[in-house]
């Protein structure tokens, strides 16, 4: 999960993993997907022509989109990077999970805070052994917001909905428990990559 202030370099950081990744194959990779809000789907075509050329980029949005699982399927095959947005997840599900996918990575992760939206219930159900979420807030309104973003990268890490209620966010919210809040802090930090404007390294 990486956890950025607006600007730092989240979509630079990305680019950089799948370049890497695809150097150090040893065989054609399976495609990536990556879900975003609807805004910024033409910025990420935009910022991986411009930083890796080499990689296969193409949208999924838009009335030309593909509409069948075959058309769908050959699209991704001939792409490393498949973009699409929130919004499609729902209305084209049965063809974005015909795909056997590499990675998914949701920018704007905090879209899936709320578990049960059918939104998140839609995105829970793509598969992929590689997961990351992108965010600058990943506790917007309550904490049961990161369980929801963990619930997608780690399912069952922080236990079940009903338990974290219990174990974490009813003694952190309600109770300010310096206990339940440190050792929630130690059980995520190792998954979350966070980096903040006044960090004069990431500044510079």
């Amino acid at each position: 999960c990486l956890a950025d202030d607006m600007g730092l370099g989240k979509t630079v950081q990305v680019i950089a993993r799948l370049i890497q990744e695809q150097e150090q194959a040893a065989s054609p990779m399976k495609p990536t997907l990556l879900i975003a809000p609807t805004s910024v789907v033409g910025n990420w075509r935009k910022e991986i022509e411009k930083f890796a050329p080499h990689l296969r980029s193409i949208v999924h949005h838009g009335t030309e989109r593909a509409k069948n699982e075959a058309e769908f399927q050959l699209m991704a095959q001939r792409n490393d990077v498949v973009i699409t947005s929130f919004s499609l997840i729902r209305k084209d599900l049965k063809l974005i999970e015909s795909v056997d996918w590499h990675r998914l990575v949701l920018d704007e992760a905090q879209n899936i805070k709320n578990p049960k939206a059918e939104q998140t219930k839609a995105i829970l159900k793509l598969s992929a052994p590689h997961r990351l979420a992108l965010t600058g807030t990943p506790v917007e309104n309550r904490l049961l917001d990161l369980w929801s973003i963990f619930n997608f990268l780690n399912p069952g890490y922080l236990g079940k909905e009903a338990q974290f209620r219990k174990n974490f966010e009813v003694p952190i919210q309600k109770n300010n428990d310096p206990l339940r809040s440190a050792t929630l802090k130690k059980l995520v930090e190792p998954f979350i990559l966070r980096r903040v404007k006044t960090d004069q390294s990431i500044i510079k």
